[in-house]
């Protein structure tokens, strides 16, 4: 397995090469040698496609959380949060535009009302900003 380019805002310890999402929501690492959005993005059409669609099933909201950018180096559609104690299927909505995303909700330590990470390809479906602070609605799925 490649060595994913260090991150300089996060500590080399807690930089995580892959994540255990769920199938509709992992995707593989980018490559080496990648440095833009495009590149670090590894999520599939068919992926992006489904990430956008409207829930199948009614979700439930969770609250709202501002929002940055984790690692670009960490693949798939997932939001670091901690409106959630244990790993689930949500949904992140931006008010902004109403763009939404299928995302693996996935625990962070700290305060309902602190921050969280979402990752870079989960920030494009919902078209935020990669270098602005964003306000999401979290919903879980299902």
């Amino acid at each position: 397995m490649s060595e994913a380019p260090a991150d300089p805002f996060v500590p080399a310890e807690a930089i995580v090469t892959e994540t255990a999402l769920a199938p509709a929501t992992a995707a593989p690492p980018p490559p080496p040698a990648a440095r833009t959005a495009e590149a670090l993005d590894t999520t599939t059409p068919e992926q992006r496609a489904a990430a956008t669609a409207a829930p199948a099933q009614p979700t439930r909201a969770l609250g709202t959380t501002v929002v940055s950018l984790g690692s670009p180096t960490e693949p798939g559609l997932w939001l670091k949060t901690p409106l959630v104690k244990e790993e689930a299927q949500g949904r992140v909505t931006n008010p902004a535009n109403g763009k939404s995303s299928l995302v693996t909700l996935l625990p962070l330590d700290g305060p309902a009302t602190a921050g969280s990470r979402m990752s870079l390809a989960a920030l494009r479906l919902i078209e935020a900003s990669l270098t602005d602070l964003t306000e999401v609605e979290v919903a879980l799925e299902g």
